[in-house]
Formats: C-alpha cells, sequence, structure tokens
C-alpha cells in the first residue's frame, strides 16, 4: 500500500448534488476546507457546513453568467502543481495560492438537454467548459490530487480521508474514472452535433456507460457487460425486464435480433430467432395465429428460442407459447391476462421493448480499428421490382414472396427463406455456398415446399439453386439479379414455370 496523502482541502463544484449533504458533512468533520462555486456553495451551506466561494479565492466574481467560473491560475495552479516538485510549491508560495488534495465535480446535463429535445442553444449551453477542464486537470495530477466524479465514490473517498489520506492507487482509479467520464460527455457533444450533419466524419467517437456486469459472454469463460451508447434510452431503446432471469450476454443479441424483424413487418408479426438467425416468422390477423404460424416453421430449432412481437401481447397469445421453452419475450407490452399466463414461469424472461427507433451508423470492431456503414433498411417500395419470368407472380403468392424477402433480410448469408400462406417453412442461413443454403431450406420444409416461394439474400451465381428449389415443389423466387448467368437462372425457372421477382438491391448480412 502506497502513502497516504492528507486531503485538507477541496474543490467541489457538481451538477448532480447526489449524496453532496453527506459529503459535505464528512469532509467538514474531517477538518476539510471546501471551496466552491455558486448553486454547489448553497446546497453545502443549506446542509450546515462551511464553506467558502471560489470568487474569494480568486478574487474575480463569476462571469458571463456563470459560463466562467474556475478557470483561473488560483483555482489551477492549485490543482496542478506536482508535490514532489519543489520549484512548483515555491511558485504557489510566491503567488499565494493554495494547493488543492480533492477536486469533485460533475458536468452540467448535456445528454438530458439533447436527448429532452431542447432547443439549439438550451442543448449548447448545458456544454460544460469549467468542469471538464477542473476533472482533467486533478486526474492529471493523480500522483498529488483524488478527483471524484461520481457520487458512488464519495463513500470510499471519505473513509480514506478519515484514514489518513488517498493512496496512490486510489487516485489512480479515480483519474480513470475521469478521462473515462469527460471522454463519454466529449463523445455526447460530438453525437449531437454529428446528427445535425451527413456522411462520415473524419473521427468517430462512442460514448458507452456501463449499466450491468452480465453473468458471462458467449460463453461461460468470456466476461462481459452491457452499456448504454450516450444519447439513447439504453439498448433496445431502453428495454425493461418485467420478469425471469438476468438476461445473458446471448439473449440480448437474439432479443435484438428477433425484434428488429418483428418491426420491420407491418401486420401482427411473431418472429422467432436462434443465435441471432430467425427460425421462423410469420404474418397474420392475431398474434396468436402469426405465433403458430413462426413456430410451425421449424419447432425444433424454437425450443430454448427468443421470441418478438410487434405489438402488444395478449393473453391468448401466451397461452399459445406454454409448451415450448422459450428464453425471452420481447414485445412492446403485455396485458394483464398476458403476465398472468407468464408469471407461473419464473425463468421466462419478459422484455418490454419500445419500436426501434431510426437507426445509427452500424460500427463493426476488427483488430486496430473497426468498420462503419450506413443501416440497412428493407423498405424498397413494390414498383422497384421487376417480374422478370414468363409468369406474373399470382396474389398470394404476391404476399409470401414479400415476407420472405424480408425475413431473408435479417438471415446470416448465404441466406435463402421459403415462405407459404404468409409464414416461413423454411429457412437456409450462414452457409459458404447458396445452394447449400437452398437444400437446408428445402430440407426444413419438406412437404410444405409445394407451392411456396423462394426468397435469396443476394443472386444466383448457377442454375443449380432454382433446379433444387423446383425439384421441392416451389414455384416463385425473389431475388435481387446482377449476376452473370442471370439469364441461365431466369431460363431455368422458366422451364420449371416459376415466376421470377428481381429486387435490384442485395441484403448480404455477414
Amino acid at each position: 500500500m502506497s502513502e497516504r496523502l492528507p486531503v485538507r482541502r477541496a474543490l467541489v463544484s457538481v451538477s448532480d448534488k447526489d449524496g453532496l449533504d453527506a459529503l459535505a458533512r464528512g469532509l467538514a468533520g474531517a477538518g476539510v476546507t471546501l471551496i466552491s462555486t455558486g448553486s454547489t456553495a448553497r446546497a453545502i451551506r443549506k446542509a450546515g457546513v462551511e464553506v467558502s466561494e471560489v470568487a474569494e479565492v480568486t478574487g474575480v466574481p463569476e462571469l458571463l453568467g456563470g459560463r466562467v467560473k474556475t478557470l483561473h491560475p488560483a483555482i489551477h495552479a492549485g490543482i496542478l502543481a506536482d508535490r514532489t516538485k519543489s520549484e512548483h510549491l515555491d511558485e504557489l508560495r510566491e503567488h499565494g495560492i493554495e494547493p488543492f488534495d480533492l477536486v469533485v465535480a460533475n458536468l452540467y446535463p448535456f445528454e438530458r438537454a439533447a436527448i429532452g429535445g431542447g432547443t439549439d442553444d438550451e442543448v449548447v449551453e448545458e456544454i460544460d467548459i469549467g468542469g471538464p477542464t477542473l476533472v482533467r486537470a486533478a486526474a492529471k495530477n493523480h500522483r498529488s490530487v483524488a478527483v471524484a466524479v461520481s457520487p458512488a465514490r464519495y463513500e470510499e473517498i471519505l473513509r480514506a480521508v478519515v484514514d489518513g489520506g488517498t493512496t496512490l492507487e486510489l487516485r489512480a482509479r479515480l483519474a480513470e474514472e475521469a478521462f473515462a467520464h469527460v471522454a463519454t460527455y466529449d463523445a455526447a457533444i460530438a453525437a449531437w452535433f454529428r446528427g445535425r450533419g451527413d456522411g462520415f466524419t473524419p473521427s468517430l467517437t462512442v460514448g458507452l456507460e456501463r449499466i450491468a456486469t452480465l453473468r458471462y459472454g458467449e460463453n461461460p469463460h468470456q466476461a462481459a457487460a452491457l452499456y448504454r451508447e450516450v444519447l439513447t434510452p439504453g439498448p433496445l431503446g431502453g428495454a425493461e425486464v418485467l420478469q425471469g432471469k438476468e438476461m445473458s450476454f446471448n439473449n440480448w443479441l437474439d432479443a435484438e435480433a428477433a425484434r428488429e424483424l418483428a418491426w420491420s413487418l407491418d401486420e401482427p408479426a411473431a418472429v422467432i430467432v436462434k443465435h441471432t438467425n430467425p427460425c421462423g416468422a410469420a404474418v397474420a390477423d392475431t398474434l396468436q395465429a402469426a405465433y403458430r404460424g413462426a413456430l410451425a416453421s421449424d419447432p425444433v430449432s424454437a425450443f430454448g428460442g427468443v421470441v418478438a412481437f410487434n405489438a402488444e401481447v395478449d393473453g391468448p397469445t401466451a397461452e399459445a407459447m406454454s409448451d415450448v421453452f422459450t428464453e425471452v419475450v420481447v414485445a412492446s407490452g403485455f396485458t394483464p391476462e398476458a403476465r398472468e399466463a407468464f408469471e407461473s414461469r419464473s425463468n421466462l424472461r419478459l422484455l418490454r421493448a419500445p419500436r426501434p427507433g431510426a437507426a445509427g451508423p452500424e460500427v463493426r470492431p476488427i483488430e486496430g480499428g473497426a468498420l462503419v456503414q450506413e443501416p440497412d433498411p428493407v423498405d424498397e417500395p413494390t414498383k422497384s421490382f421487376t417480374v422478370a419470368g414468363r409468369r406474373e407472380p399470382e396474389t398470394g403468392e404476391w404476399d409470401d414472396l414479400l415476407l420472405a424477402w424480408r425475413v431473408a433480410a435479417r438471415v446470416r448469408s448465404n441466406a435463402i427463406v421459403l415462405a407459404s400462406r404468409r409464414a416461413t417453412v423454411g429457412i437456409g442461413a450462414g452457409q459458404m455456398s447458396r445452394v447449400d443454403a437452398v437444400d437446408i431450406a428445402c430440407r426444413k420444409a419438406g412437404p410444405r415446399a409445394t407451392g411456396a416461394v423462394m426468397a435469396s439474400d443476394a443472386f444466383f451465381p448457377f442454375r443449380d439453386g432454382i433446379d433444387r428449389a423446383a425439384a421441392a415443389g416451389v414455384r416463385a423466387v425473389i431475388h435481387p439479379g446482377g449476376s452473370v448467368r442471370d439469364q441461365e437462372v431466369l431460363e431455368a425457372a422458366d422451364e420449371h414455370g416459376m415466376a421470377v421477382v428481381l429486387t435490384g438491391i442485395r441484403h448480404f448480412r455477414h
């Protein structure tokens, strides 16, 4: 344990007053002199603790409506002086500046103003200048100064003060938190400005705040945590776990995949996901019927899956799920009857999550960097689609083609989706060759492939995929086109009497 540095003088300037009373009383009780600013000083006095104003130290009143308070050499020299350097201490004495041993500061609520819909001027006014400067100065000089940016640390700091002072180990941990705090704050500001522009900026900052430590990651030997991105309500729109066990790393991934696909469908929809791939999806007049259609797509794979709905879950829908082991149910809400039906399944997680908002850029880390791209919406109007074959799809086939196309866009490539009667009947996901994906989808569908339609996330490089699908009974196909063998593929479809729709856009999903 390193030598403790006594805390004799502290600067306290906080926007978040939580825990301030107890901190001020504890510091004063330990003989620490408190220096503070405007509203913080008033709150400390209200708690019955003596405090001096920063203006008394600097000799300059707060200026510009409070924009300038602590930006003064009498403050920052007292924070930045290295106590191991005699010349620094000599300069402090020469100019009559007393050093600070502790800085307690947190920042203006910029994010609250930005999320709360404030005007541009109101949001900009919440960009803190003096606060980050205090925090960075104290964190830089952590060999001599302790810094606290979170009320969660006050109790630990008070114990250290009473025990004789802060250790270097404690000050280093506090400094790391302080720099991360300021970096996240700046990331929120940068994100707000970035949202007002377009294109990819020269640098991209992503601010993440930990909200939970998870039991483990994808596998039990991997540590993991859940973070909230700044300027957002949190994961999945601020989703709330209403019942069940703690959400796992894999639960969150599957819940996001299921929710995204469910809300991309216009009619009442149910989606069942395993390992981020849908194994069943359906639309119907009711959620109950949609769930039964999605389950019938692949009841074996649905075991232990995550189910998402694009509306409030009612009692009949919950009852329909009673015989299938399910990890998570995601929906915008649950009726009292649904909650009652689910209540006996204590391990089942109910996740209330709103409709997805506008998607931001997708960021995928790679070693030494990241790939960033625009999101891939699946909202192409049907008028841009081209009927390429000799036969026009029939009305029912059109409905199934559009469903299969939307689902295929959310299946890992190479992706093939068979659909019939407004529900998927077979899905081939994540295959290295497209014809293998066709074979898997047809095998999953079995007899239900007869009269079904097929969607492919990308073009068919050869006619073999068409031939295999036709042999299974598939009657229509939708795919982007764009292969040098498009004509050969089209001729194969015509031979088999299959309707062909070209979308002109692909949806790879790696």
